[in-house]
């Protein structure tokens, strides 16, 4: 066994703060890298030890692998974790780490580097009983023949990136006389993203739902799933609302999805934390769409509903030790939900916002938890991802985890920035969401800005009227201080 006694955690914020703590609880150190954005940022003061590793920018800081390395042999560190995001997709910087002596907890470059391409990981997973949504398994090289396989397969189709992600490179084709033009487009968006333009077609589900499904993979050959979570609430196809388990899946189709998981997990010879992708249609039959080589966002539910620990079993698995359960040892207790709190406006398109926290205060009680890397006073910067927090809450039942959830978006406080927490109150109480009978286009069918507008108390109705008595009397000054009085008791109702 490779016993782990330092470890620098290659990220920042919530993530960071997460790996630490897990680190802390099995006596291992932990080394901070941060930029200049990041000099007082919460994951710096709660590690052992920081580094500054260059500009505010990621492309100066965070994404220069060699820096990285150098902080951690400056430190001393024997292992490196990288959180999400960033490196931790990087099968260069996975092979760079293991060349100077370190230990990468996640998984071997070849797993990452086979997962990594939508097209290799279709050709490497097809011959694993893994169903496959209908399309090519290649780049498209000839876009006659890529026609004909849309007319067989039908239309709509999806003509989607090799190398992409978060939406990018992504195009729904209704009918043949778009294919070019929408191929073209597809191109252009992956080769800006990803510097690989390479394309390749799918039959387009309608109304899928998204659903993934968290793996664990021993050195030894061991590797277990621990059932599914459902990411269908999303903007610009990136999960805003996370739950597990899925609200309608029966137990048979719960152990078939996972049983599908984990021969993905084998095809690849994978080890480490992993999250393993699917589309279901409306009838919940499941197609691979992509496996994650890393720890995932919404980790912190499938903790929930098992009582493991991902971080610890990541640590321990990267040691070398073999899983300390099997299959058989696992099952679902209760629900849990969890929103991203992300600083954006929800009622302008869902645009980033940034600004100084001058009010932070995260709700608290049974069933609460609250992953974040933000204190009061601090900036929410332009550099990064714009998410604030993840807001976890669980019960023993998915009615209970709503009802908490709602209570606990109603008791977090935040000043000083727009935030997603309206708009994901508005997904917890709306009937689609209460039913589970929703799918990846809940924000297109079901929401509007104006629905978070929410009716003013009487106090301010009363206020509102005074705005206006007092202009129709000529008393501007005294109306501009009772409007900016009543916008700033709604900016308070609305975070």
């Amino acid at each position: 066994m490779n016993k782990i006694n330092k470890i620098l955690v290659a990220n920042r914020g919530e993530i960071a703060v997460r790996v630490m703590r897990g680190a802390r609880e099995m006596g291992i150190s932990t080394v901070a890298v941060y930029s200049d954005a990041d000099k007082t940022a919460i994951h710096t003061r709660f590690a052992d030890e920081a580094i500054h590793i260059g500009n505010s920018p990621a492309s100066e800081s965070y994404l220069i692998m060699d820096t990285i390395l150098e902080a951690a042999k400056k430190s001393g560190a024997d292992a490196i974790h990288p959180g999400y995001g960033f490196l931790s997709e990087n099968a260069e910087f996975a092979e760079k780490v293991a060349e100077v002596g370190l230990i990468f907890i996640g998984p071997s470059p070849h797993a990452i580097r086979v997962m990594g391409d939508k097209i290799t990981s279709k050709q490497t997973v097809k011959s694993h009983n893994v169903p496959l949504v209908p399309g090519m398994d290649e780049a498209i090289a000839d876009i006659e023949v890529s026609k004909k396989v849309a007319n067989k397969i039908g239309y709509p189709i999806m003509i989607k990136a090799t190398a992409g992600g978060g939406g990018k490179g992504m195009r729904v084709v209704e009918n043949e006389k778009e294919f070019s033009d929408q191929m073209e487009r597809a191109q252009s968006e992956a080769r800006n993203s990803f510097g690989n333009d390479a394309v390749f077609i799918e039959k387009f589900i309608e109304y899928p739902k998204h659903i993934e499904v968290q793996i664990l993979g021993d050195q030894h050959g061991n590797i277990i799933h621990l059932f599914e979570r459902e990411c269908s609430v999303q903007r610009r196809h990136q999960k805003v609302v996370e739950e597990a388990p899925s609200a309608l899946m029966t137990h048979e189709q719960r152990m078939k999805i996972g049983e599908a998981a984990v021969n993905v997990a084998k095809s690849c010879g994978y080890y480490g934390a992993g999250t393993v992708e699917f589309i279901a249609d409306e009838a919940l039959n499941f197609f691979f769409l992509e496996m994650n080589t890393r720890l995932q966002v919404e980790h912190p539910v499938t903790e929930e509903i098992t009582g493991v620990d991902l971080v610890r079993e990541q640590i321990r698995i990267a040691e070398g030790y073999e899983l300390s359960f099997k299959q058989e040892n696992l099952s679902v207790s209760g629900h849990s939900v969890e929103v991203r709190v992300y600083a954006e406006d929800p009622e302008n398109g869902f645009l980033p916002d940034t600004g100084t926290l001058t009010r932070y205060q995260p709700p608290k009680g049974p069933g609460i938890r609250v992953d974040d890397g933000m204190i009061e006073g601090q900036e929410v910067s332009i550099f990064y991802d714009p998410m604030v927090a993840k807001l976890v809450a669980t019960g023993n039942s998915r009615e209970a985890a709503i009802a908490r959830m709602i209570r606990a978006i109603d008791e977090y406080k935040i000043v000083g920035i727009k935030t997603t927490l309206p708009f994901c109150k508005f997904v917890m109480q709306h009937e689609a969401f209460v039913s589970g009978k929703f799918n990846t286009k809940f924000v297109d069918e079901h929401f509007k800005p104006d629905f978070l507008k929410e009716a003013l108390t009487a106090e301010e109705q009363e206020m509102a009227a005074l705005v206006a008595v007092m202009e129709m009397n000529g008393n501007p000054k005294k109306a501009t201080s009772t409007k900016a009085t009543l916008s700033s008791k709604w900016k308070q109702r609305l975070h």
